[in-house]
């Protein structure tokens, strides 16, 4: 098999379909399925299924994804080297954050790595912890940064701090601005928490985990694949939700949602900086994961909650 059979198969999985894949590799679509015919003539097996214009991989294909993620981060990996060989200080890093954590200390990391080293352009997207880690073990991004570590063995987690979780609710709720000692006060409210990921310690176990601690593991919860829809909800009334502080500092300075006090649901989340094992790591993706993962040892807090905020104050302040 050669890169452009690897490739066109790399596309069609993330993609779920021929004509995306085509479009994104600029060919023809009959190129793209001579292409995959080659390959899964030489295999021996079928990759995907064509189910009425998505495509879905087979056993095969899913025992081929791994290795054919791993075989084209190695040839970037080769390029980078020897990029890194002849530019020094120059070049780009490719850094996939979770949007929540473009906050204060990752800011003035990037900031000092910019006066640090003027000469290399970081590349910043955002995504879900989830893709975070699945953009770093593809090689399309040097560095991660995400919610807590990654189980997988192909990454390498750095701690790089803590963030504090917040239980917000809608404005007026009947517990705003007192502190809950009593958590059978929570009886019979509804909670509002993301679907756990198989073989991940998530956020979705998360909050499953704080109900417990509170002596809550009887609460409904209503499951929402979306951070942004989680706070919608809950300002509507809906019910309560575990987040990040980062992703709800705007609501709260603005009086949209409240921060309830609830002692035995206090709990942070861990941030992580991630790189692939057996990738390249230049000298200057070095130096910003060492200002990334400053003080770490220390237990930064990302956000620090007033008790303003925990008063419900209104004059104060996607997926995780």
């Amino acid at each position: 098999m050669d890169t452009d059979e690897i490739q066109t198969f790399l596309a069609i999985a993330e993609l779920g379909s021929f004509t995306r894949a085509a479009q994104r590799l600029h060919r023809s679509q009959p190129a793209i399925s001579r292409r995959l015919e080659i390959l899964e003539h030489e295999l021996g097996a079928p990759l995907f299924e064509r189910l009425r214009g998505r495509a879905r991989l087979t056993e095969a294909g899913r025992v081929l994804l791994p290795h054919a993620e791993a075989v084209l981060a190695s040839l970037r990996d080769g390029h980078d080297a020897v990029r890194g060989l002849r530019s020094g200080t120059e070049g780009t890093i490719s850094l996939a954050l979770v949007g929540t954590l473009a906050d204060t200390h990752i800011v003035h990391a990037l900031r000092r790595f910019a006066v640090q080293s003027p000469n290399v352009r970081v590349q910043l997207r955002t995504a879900s912890s989830q893709e975070v880690s699945d953009l770093v073990r593809r090689g399309d991004a040097t560095l991660g940064l995400r919610y807590r570590a990654s189980d997988r063995p192909d990454l390498i987690s750095f701690p790089v701090g803590n963030e504090a979780m917040l239980v917000v609710a809608a404005p007026g709720h009947r517990l705003a601005g007192r502190r809950i000692q009593q958590a059978r006060l929570l009886t019979g409210e509804r909670w509002l928490g993301f679907p756990p990921t198989p073989g991940e310690r998530d956020s979705g176990h998360s909050l499953a985990r704080q109900l417990i601690r509170a002596g809550l593991d009887g609460a409904d919860i209503t499951l929402i694949d979306s951070l942004t829809a989680q706070k919608r909800l809950a300002q509507a009334g809906f019910g309560l939700a575990l987040v990040p502080e980062s992703s709800v500092r705007d609501e709260l300075r603005q009086g949209a949602l409240v921060a309830l006090d609830i002692p035995s649901m206090r709990t942070t989340i861990p941030i992580t900086a991630i790189h692939r094992r057996n990738g390249y790591v230049s000298s200057a993706a070095e130096a910003l994961l060492k200002l990334l993962t400053e003080g770490a040892g220390s237990g930064v807090i990302f956000a620090q909650t007033s008790s303003k905020n925990l008063r419900g104050d209104r004059s104060s302040a996607n997926r995780v």
